[in-house]
């Protein structure tokens, strides 16, 4: 069982999620969905890191997409967690969608949906809010979302706004002034892991950008 989670789960999230950490494991090791090598300590690791977006609800309703979904990460966990919000994980390569589609069966997750190809071809479900973790450049990942976004009536408290959440690592400032320059209305708020996750973690950050457009 994943022990040290960041948020509060049932049981069965739980035992769905210790569920997905198996199945990636037996996947990963014919097909390279996640950075080899990956047992099942370093899957739970990812899974773990994923479920920092977590820490704020998505609102009930809410179509999330994330782009460039690898493995289901961060798309499994959160439709997990959020099992009233529809999560699209998309991806340009057809075997991790393939294997994301075998995820969402055995786990019996209704609200994971999958599109495979690039993403700036998307016609799938419009987001309300986006998701990455480690995909892109913020300036790319927030231009995905601003062409494919929907409008979201009425905000939930306390849960992330429309935009885009994502998981980055290491220095942010030449991307954070690239997205400037692309998108000067935007508007980028940083959140260290170290809070949410412990010290080691400290490198690492939940990046969220909205511009109150929508």
């Amino acid at each position: 069982m994943i022990s040290d989670l960041p948020v509060d789960l049932s049981p069965a999230q739980r035992d769905t999620l210790d569920a997905y950490v198996g199945q990636l494991e037996r996947v990963n090791a014919r097909v390279n969905l996640v950075a080899r090598p990956a047992g099942r300590a370093d899957l739970e690791r990812h899974v773990r890191h994923c479920l920092a977006l977590a820490v704020r609800p998505f609102p009930d309703g809410a179509v999330v997409v994330d782009w460039g979904t690898g493995g289901g990460l961060p798309a499994v966990p959160l439709a997990v967690a959020f099992p009233d919000v529809q999560v699209v994980a998309v991806d340009a390569v057809g075997k991790k969608t393939e294997a994301v589609k075998l995820f969402a069966r055995r786990l019996g997750l209704e609200n994971l949906d999958v599109w495979n190809g690039r993403a700036e071809a998307y016609d799938g479900p419009a987001p309300h809010l986006s998701v990455s973790r480690a995909t892109a450049p913020l300036a790319t990942l927030w231009g995905w979302h601003v062409r494919a976004r929907q409008p979201m009536g009425g905000q939930t408290d306390g849960a992330w706004a429309p935009g885009l959440v994502c998981l980055k690592g290491g220095d942010l400032t030449a991307e954070t002034a690239d997205l400037g320059d692309a998108a000067p209305e935007a508007e980028v708020v940083t959140e260290s892991l170290a809070d949410v996750l412990g010290t080691e973690w400290g490198d690492k950050a939940i990046v969220s950008v909205t511009d109150g457009a929508v």
